[in-house]
């Protein structure tokens, strides 16, 4: 079967939804600080405990889009995410609220089965291009739900965040049954012998290794930022309120334009050339971060840089990996995003460390230093490629 732009445009809408559940969470926590009596950056444990267990659900989930039919699977999944949505809208402690946070990111995986399964029905010409405008629905559910999130949880509260997230995934559950193309699975071993082919590829496959650790630096980063300007933006000068703190995920959009565009040139010669152009638009965007002072216009720029630049890292990466091995894309992209949200998680952490000791100002000088060893990871692994 292949896929039409109708298919492709479907599974990019899914991916958007359900990416979206794990940051809901972001511009609600000084509500959610404010509902339990926690500081914010305690508050801010959610975003965190969000990302690891999306790593995990990726560690021991996704492993098998390769040896069970990923239809069933991705419906299993999100039915699973749905439970885990109202148990968080019905959370009355802190306690149990993260643990609903873990089981949201956990269950929230549903796009890196879709993923493997686009890019298995796509030609080696515009597999690059159709994992960039997946990629988009990807990254506009990620900077809606911020918006969303934000402007819900102004008006009703946090908790009617969770109950709509739970209300959408129900809908795609029936879209995606309807819709959504049976698969062959490809592995015919154990689960046991499944996990352990995931070391073998790490061990074996220098692409592979590269891509994870470049991801993890510049997840750890995006992330940090994503954690820490709730905090910058929540005091003063600025002292916005959730509302207007959720409105800045607009200004990512423009990195969901760029992902076909980075799509495509990730299936040139050297589509390599994209991750040092990401990484150098990362660190610009700190740069413009540090003298944003009173100026919100720069902070605006620095958004739109910054997620671009991740684009053309991520993209490319996930591209380059892909093509690899056809038979093992799911244990390959397995090991690749559960490395990168892994570094979401630290990253979430990072920045919520750096903003206790040093707020805005030592958030960007740590996130420069984070940049700059990937800068030199880069390099290092391009002699290492080369020989």
């Amino acid at each position: 079967m292949k896929l039409s732009r109708t298919d492709i445009l479907l599974m990019a809408f899914c991916t958007g939804l359900i990416v979206a559940n794990i940051y809901y969470c972001q511009p609600l926590v000084i509500l959610v600080a404010k509902e339990f009596g926690l500081t914010e950056s305690t508050a801010g444990k959610i975003s965190y405990l969000t990302q690891a267990g999306y790593a995990l659900g990726l560690f021991l989930i996704v492993p098998l889009g390769d040896m069970f039919e990923r239809k069933k699977q991705i419906l299993l999944i999100t039915g699973l995410a749905i439970a885990a949505l109202l148990l968080a809208a019905f959370s009355h402690s802190f306690f149990l609220l993260e643990v609903a946070c873990v089981l949201i990111g956990a269950s929230s995986i549903v796009p890196q089965l879709i993923l493997p399964m686009a890019a298995n029905l796509s030609s080696d010409e515009e597999r690059g291009q159709t994992i960039g405008i997946i990629m988009s629905g990807l990254l506009i559910g990620i900077l809606a739900s911020r918006a969303v999130s934000g402007s819900i949880g102004f008006i009703w509260g946090w908790r009617s965040v969770y109950f709509m997230a739970a209300g959408i995934c129900t809908l795609l559950l029936g879209l995606m049954a309807r819709r959504f193309p049976v698969s062959r699975p490809s592995f015919q071993g154990t689960y046991t012998e499944l996990m352990w082919s995931m070391w073998h590829y790490i061990k074996t496959q220098p692409v592979l290794r590269e891509a994870s650790l470049i991801n993890f630096l510049a997840f750890a980063i995006l992330s940090a930022f994503w954690t820490t300007m709730v905090l910058f933006l929540a005091n003063p000068p600025f002292s916005f309120q959730t509302l207007q703190i959720g409105l800045f995920g607009i200004a990512g959009a423009a990195g969901a334009l760029a992902a076909p565009l980075v799509g495509k040139l990730s299936g040139g010669k050297n589509p390599r050339n994209n991750v040092i152009v990401g990484l150098s638009l990362q660190l610009i965007s700190i740069l413009t971060f540090y003298f944003t002072g009173n100026h919100l216009y720069l902070f605006v720029i620095g958004i739109i840089l910054i997620d671009i630049g991740q684009q053309a890292i991520h993209v490319t990466n996930q591209t380059r990996i892909y093509a690899i091995l056809p038979e093992a894309r799911n244990r390959l992209n397995t090991v690749f995003m559960s490395i990168s949200f892994v570094g979401a998680s630290v990253g979430s952490a990072l920045g919520l460390w750096l903003w206790d000791k040093g707020q805005w100002p030592l958030f960007c000088l740590g996130s420069a230093i984070v940049i700059t060893l990937n800068i030199i990871i880069y390099y290092v692994y391009n002699h290492k490629l080369q020989k």
